[in-house]
């Protein structure tokens, strides 16, 4: 079998340096490839900013494979705009921006993160406006063969996808409502497994759905080897299933071990 194929997540690894810097880190850390939450603070950054965020990706040498939507504050709670009424049009905004970088650095897996739930707006409603917001995205995204990701999170009370099937059900919603078909699986060893899906059969079941992975341990969200998911077997039934892509590390390194990037065979 091919060995797993590994890309850094510059968002949650290397915080101890600024953001532009962190490509160029995991580069020297013997890295290929890299992904990022949506790295601006703003859904419409300024020229200057994506131009510098593009340069330094360029600069390290390393591939851009994934890379999420404008999604909100992170860290205040919120868990994207996909399914948000009162910031849906931020999102549409940020369709070509988020295309645009990608496009231009030859990234073709894309995160919309659907949305918490909001106190007052029915979840038929929220739903409803994820499928039109998803179909736009899936339709700008397939123009030129990239994807855009449906993930179930944890840790987010009012986010509604918690299972594989849970966004397996939006990505077939959206096909069937809009015929647009470049919607794929983020399937997240690390929040499957919080939020008590079973892996396994996640794997086997949508093994056609599965278009982009990323892994943590658990608990703690640290390195593989650090708590208790078999994330080896896992990474061994995902090839089974035929799944030759990257695998995104989205883990915060432990206090306790120096090497956060040990775990991994070299040979």
């Amino acid at each position: 079998m091919a060995r797993p194929r590994y890309a850094v997540n510059c968002s949650i690894l290397f915080t101890e340096l600024p953001l532009l810097e962190r490509p160029q880190a995991a580069r020297d850390a013997g890295f290929e490839a890299v992904e990022f939450w949506w790295p601006f603070d703003s859904p419409l950054p300024g020229d200057a900013e994506v131009d510098a965020f593009e340069r330094a990706i360029r600069d390290a040498g390393v591939q851009l494979v994934g890379l999420n939507f404008a999604a909100g504050d992170l860290p205040a709670g919120d868990r994207g705009l996909v399914s948000w009424p009162q910031r849906s049009l931020e999102f549409r905004d940020n369709i070509a921006v988020t295309l645009g970088i990608g496009e231009r650095l030859g990234c073709r897996a894309f995160n919309a993160l659907y949305g918490n739930r909001v106190d007052g707006v029915a979840p038929a409603e929220q739903d409803e406006l994820a499928a039109e917001n998803l179909a736009l995205a899936g339709t700008a995204a397939g123009s030129f063969g990239a994807t855009v990701l449906v993930e179930p999170v944890s840790g987010a009370p009012k986010y509604p996808l918690l299972t594989a099937t849970d966004a397996v059900e939006v990505i077939t919603r959206v096909e069937r409502e809009s015929g647009v078909t470049s919607l794929g699986l983020l399937a997240d060893l690390y929040h499957l497994t919080v939020n008590g899906d079973d892996v396994s059969k996640a794997i086997t079941t949508y093994a056609d759905r599965i278009a982009h992975v990323q892994l943590a341990d658990s608990p703690g969200r640290n390195e593989p080897g650090t708590g208790e998911i078999p994330i080896a077997q896992y990474l061994g039934e995902l090839q089974q299933a035929g799944y030759d892509g990257w695998i995104g590390l989205e883990y915060k390194p432990s206090t306790t071990t120096p090497d956060s990037f040990a775990w991994i065979p070299r040979t």
